[in-house]
């Protein structure tokens, strides 16, 4: 552990801090003899139990930022407090679209690169993995300059895992004046409907991909995750081609998944698709195609048409 301070910027919603904060926290708590949390959102301050369990001894409640993107003020509050003499060693930021937005501007602001796509980390924090290629090189990238480091990690790159600890200290920290740079407003908001649960927290996911034929044949994953009290999921080929929406994609431009069971339907195992699921614990391909590259991640595989395959699975699943 070479770090003493380190800060973790925790995105929150209705059901309290995001999955990939938890994960955060817990990476925290081995690089950093302490750990503080950054959050926004009006009701950041009644997470604090949470964001406490996790490792968080502190938590900075930047409040409410209304209508606006948050990246704009979250950077500037971040900056200010650094700049004010809060100074951490390391930030360490979500891979999601606020997450990347606020460490871009704070490192502007703080003129201290940032280091993103991080996949692994060095229990000492200064050394950090990285994906290429696919998946298919692993490079590792190190800070040799002053901190504060920042570094942007992808979802699932580690386990959350609670500490048992109590409720963080809240700090009530106002955001500063960010000028034009906070011109930017939400004008709409659009929350799409689901049921069962999260792609990226289920514990078992079932993913259909172009060799499913037709967006009509998608209806055998959805039933089959169902039943499998799963979540349905799919390849980047059969988002594009407007089958299914945007937030069901696995794969490197899209979630990234680590569930129990992955069943990998009609799809062929493009590097960018193994990327987001390879880390799956146990993994289902159904391909009419044996020499599929899905096939050489997979711990079973059935070389099959899955319009034969997945109705008789779904036909034994119900006389369960």
């Amino acid at each position: 552990m070479a770090l003493d301070n380190v800060w973790v910027l925790a995105e929150t919603g209705e059901a309290g801090p995001t999955s990939l904060s938890l994960e955060l926290l817990t990476k925290a708590r081995t690089i950093g003899a302490s750990v503080t949390a950054v959050a926004w959102g009006g009701g950041a301050a009644e997470h604090a139990a949470v964001l406490g369990e996790y490792g968080a001894t502190k938590v900075y409640d930047l409040g409410d930022t209304g209508e606006a993107l948050p990246g704009a003020p979250v950077a500037s509050a971040m900056a200010a407090l650094v700049e004010g003499g809060e100074r951490p060693d390391a930030i360490l930021f979500p891979a999601s679209y606020d997450g990347r937005d606020v460490a871009g501007r704070l490192s502007v602001k703080l003129d201290r690169p940032v280091i993103t796509n991080i996949v692994g980390m060095s229990d000492d924090g200064l050394s950090t993995q990285h994906s290429l290629f696919g998946g298919s090189q692993t490079a590792t990238a190190r800070f040799t300059g002053e901190g504060p480091f920042l570094y942007v990690v992808r979802a699932k790159s580690f386990a959350a895992e609670s500490a048992g600890g109590g409720p963080a200290e809240v700090v009530q920290t106002a955001a500063p004046e960010a000028g034009p740079t906070a011109a930017a407003r939400v004008v709409s908001r659009h929350v799409e409907e689901r049921s069962g649960p999260k792609l990226d927290e289920a514990g078992v996911v079932v993913s259909g991909g172009r060799g499913l034929g037709s967006a009509d044949s998608y209806e055998l994953i959805e039933q089959l995750a169902k039943l499998l009290n799963g979540a349905p999921g799919a390849s980047r080929a059969i988002v594009d081609a407007g089958w299914v929406p945007y937030a069901r994609q696995v794969g490197q431009t899209g979630k990234t998944v680590k569930p129990n069971l992955y069943l990998a339907c009609g799809i062929s195992g493009a590097t960018q698709h193994l990327v987001g699921m390879k880390g799956s614990k146990h993994i289902v391909a159904v391909n009419k195609d044996q020499d599929a590259p899905i096939f050489s991640v997979a711990d079973l595989g059935i070389v099959g048409d899955v319009h034969k395959v997945l109705p008789a699975l779904i036909e034994a699943l119900k006389s369960r």
